[in-house]
């Protein structure tokens, strides 16, 4: 759904533009919040913050990768705010999907540079916004069990896609450049992006769900379903009145609870999942246009269609400039995006975590007697 230059007028994209910095700057805030680790771990929990969310983003652009089939010569892929936002939290999903929009602006000449902020409005701020809230909803109402995130992730995920598509009709509505009746606009976009959304719900359940499996509490949107192990010094309980048997050896702690996958392996191994998606999974990504293409080409939408900027840019259209084997070119291309949008990711995230938690430092009672969330 990256819309290029040319779809919307220069007063609409400028707006959003607006939109777009007020919403990445309260982002900011927000995300150094959920990056501190707040009630899950302390200093610790902090630690892996930033470079997790790193990852998210790396993951995110790698799986964008991957388009799949939907309809008669349509495709789709994945958004990604469901996932983030569930995966990191709302404030900072939406700085994810940011740098990942940014990345593919700059480097892969993929949605227009004027047109970045209606992306970032569309496809950061109102799938996270739309998707965490859905997903906020149905954890209060659902049984308190692990596979109730993962039901709850899908629903959201799935409700965000037609939510974007509605987004932009809006602002085609309010800006767009060609003389199109909007409701045929409306009809076709949130059409084809419910089949779409089909498939980001497939993809955020599973990819939620894994990480669920493994380590629950590096899950924002689960946060409060694991509880600590109890330590138990005796399995029988003693009859009231009476005083437990002394010669019974007093047992150690309950049974230990199954070792866990430490953050390092996880971060590995999301990682390798990334760059298996970018460098040759996607090869095999349907190469039909995806929702938005299809529809501005049936539609007429692009009849004002602009060249990107970086349209020469030695990545340009997730191939490297004089490779000829699109294997090798567009497998590349991928990795060096994975590569380029961990590095950036994790070196904002670093550098909110740590104003974070200088702001802390400095005021050592800040956090005191605040409630962890829960879901």
């Amino acid at each position: 759904m990256h819309v290029p230059d040319g779809f919307i007028n220069a007063p609409v994209s400028a707006a959003t533009g607006v939109v777009a910095a007020v919403a990445v700057a309260v982002s900011l805030r927000g995300a150094r919040r959920e990056l501190a680790g707040a009630g899950q771990g302390g200093a610790a929990a902090a630690e892996r913050t930033a470079p997790l969310a790193g990852l998210v983003a790396a993951f995110i652009f790698a799986v964008q990768m991957l388009n799949f089939p939907v309809a008669a010569g349509t495709s789709g892929h994945l958004l990604g705010g469901a996932l983030a936002a569930i995966l990191v939290g709302p404030y900072t999903g939406v700085l994810c999907v940011s740098v990942v929009l940014l990345m593919q602006g700059v480097l892969f000449a993929d949605g227009g540079l004027t047109a970045l902020g209606v992306n970032i409005t569309d496809m950061a701020i109102v799938t996270t916004v739309v998707a965490y809230a859905l997903f906020r909803g149905l954890v209060k109402v659902l049984p308190r069990k692990r596979r109730s995130i993962t039901v709850a992730s899908f629903v959201a995920a799935l409700l965000s896609v037609p939510a974007a598509a509605v987004a932009f009709t809006a602002l085609y509505a309010l800006g767009g450049t060609a003389d199109v009746p909007i409701g045929k606009v409306f009809t076709a976009m949130v059409g084809v992006h419910l089949l779409i959304g089909i498939g980001e719900a497939a993809i955020t359940a599973l990819t939620v769900g894994a990480v669920i499996a493994v380590r629950p509490d590096l899950v924002y949107g689960a946060r409060g379903l694991t509880k600590p192990l109890e330590l138990r010094t005796s399995p029988l309980a003693a009859p009231a009145g009476e005083p437990a048997p002394a010669a019974a050896p007093a047992p150690a702690a309950t049974a230990p609870a199954p070792a866990r996958r430490s953050v390092r392996r996880v971060w590995l191994a999301g990682l390798a999942a990334a760059l298996v998606c970018a460098g040759g999974i996607s090869y095999y990504a349907s190469a039909s246009p995806d929702g938005l293409e299809k529809v501005a080409h049936d539609h007429g939408i692009d009849a004002k269609a602009e060249d990107h900027a970086a349209k020469d840019s030695p990545l340009a259209d997730y191939s490297v400039k004089d490779i000829t084997d699109p294997r090798l070119s567009g497998g590349l291309a991928g990795v060096i995006g994975v590569g380029a949008t961990l590095a950036v990711g994790t070196g904002v995230f670093v550098v909110v975590r740590r104003r974070r938690s200088a702001a802390t430092a400095e005021r050592p009672d800040a956090g005191a007697g605040r409630p962890s969330e829960s879901v």
